[in-house]
């Protein structure tokens, strides 16, 4: 018989990774993570990760740089999607909270930090 339990987390006692991101609801497949007021900074390294990125702006503003020079702004109500293994990285331009969803789930395996 398959699982059919439900998860609830409450943002404010979610375990915290080392970037920051509070992790939220996570299944087998798919996880949900928290970026809370990120501060304005410097660009960092581009990183290419081993999960595929979705996510939502809920306030503020940032840079999404992709490999190919391709660079977007994200502003509140947009959303956005990094593939799997795309070397990437972002530029916090206003105090910034986004919600992710990542498949599979970033946090399992050390995936989120590496």
């Amino acid at each position: 018989m398959a699982d059919t339990s439900i998860t609830k987390v409450n943002s404010h006692f979610s375990p915290k990774g080392q970037m920051g991101q509070k992790y939220l609801a996570s299944g087998v497949h798919l996880s949900m993570r928290l970026w809370e007021d990120e501060q304005p900074a410097d660009i960092k390294p581009p990183t290419a990760r081993d999960y595929e990125t979705v996510g939502f702006v809920i306030r503020g503003r940032a840079e999404l740089h992709l490999e190919n020079n391709q660079v977007v702004v994200l502003e509140p109500g947009d959303s956005w999607a990094v593939p799997k293994g795309a070397p990437h990285t972002y530029k916090i331009l206003e105090p910034f909270t986004a919600v992710e969803a990542t498949s599979p789930p970033a946090q399992v395996h050390g995936r989120d930090e590496t």
